[in-house]
C-alpha cells in the first residue's frame, strides 16, 4: 500500500510536467519548381523560412548536393555558413532549364497566417544569383497556390500532402 501512495503522486507530476510540454504540430506540402528554359548548369535552390523581422530561421530544402558551391547562394550562406552546423534541410540534385521538381517540405503549422515567409534563392554558375527568386507570405492560402518566379524560377506550386 505505501508503494502506491509513493508512485501515484510521482505519477501526477510526471503527468503535469508533461501537460505543459508544447509539441509543435507540422504539416508536409508538395512543392512543384518549374524552371525556366535557360541555358547552362543546373540552379542551386534553396527554401527557406523567414521570419516577421526578415531574418533566416530555417533552412526547408537545398537542391544541390555539393557543398563547394552552397557559397554562390550569397544571402543563404552568410546566415548558414557562419553557423557552420549541421545542414537542417534535406539536400537534392540539381534542376536544369525547363525542368521541374517535386518536393515535400516541411513547416510548423504555428508559423502560417503569423508573418513568416518562405524564400526561393537560385544561383547558377557564370550566371546570376537571384535572393528573392520567389518569396511569399507563408499564409494557409499560398500553401495551395502557384507562385511566379523571377529569375530561374518560372513558378512554383504548393499543395498540401
Amino acid at each position: 500500500m505505501k508503494k502506491i501512495r509513493i508512485i501515484i503522486p510521482i505519477l501526477v507530476v510526471v503527468l503535469s510536467f508533461m501537460s505543459f510540454k508544447s509539441l509543435t504540430e507540422s504539416s508536409k506540402y508538395k512543392c512543384m519548381i518549374q524552371m525556366t528554359n535557360y541555358t547552362g548548369e543546373g540552379a542551386y535552390i534553396v527554401i527557406s523560412l523567414i521570419n516577421p523581422e526578415g531574418n533566416y530561421e530555417k533552412t526547408l530544402y537545398v537542391k544541390g548536393d555539393d557543398d563547394e558551391w552552397y557559397n554562390t547562394v550569397e544571402s543563404w550562406w552568410d546566415f548558414y555558413g557562419k553557423r557552420r552546423t549541421d545542414l537542417d534541410a534535406i539536400t537534392g540534385a540539381t534542376i536544369s532549364g525547363g525542368e521541374r521538381a517535386i518536393n515535400v517540405i516541411e513547416i510548423d503549422n504555428d508559423k502560417l497566417d503569423k508573418g513568416y515567409k518562405l524564400r526561393f534563392e537560385t544561383a547558377v554558375e557564370d550566371q546570376d544569383y537571384y535572393t528573392s527568386d520567389v518569396e511569399f507570405d507563408l499564409t494557409s492560402q499560398n500553401v495551395k497556390s502557384k507562385i511566379e518566379g523571377k529569375g530561374f524560377i518560372r513558378y512554383i506550386r504548393m499543395m498540401p500532402q
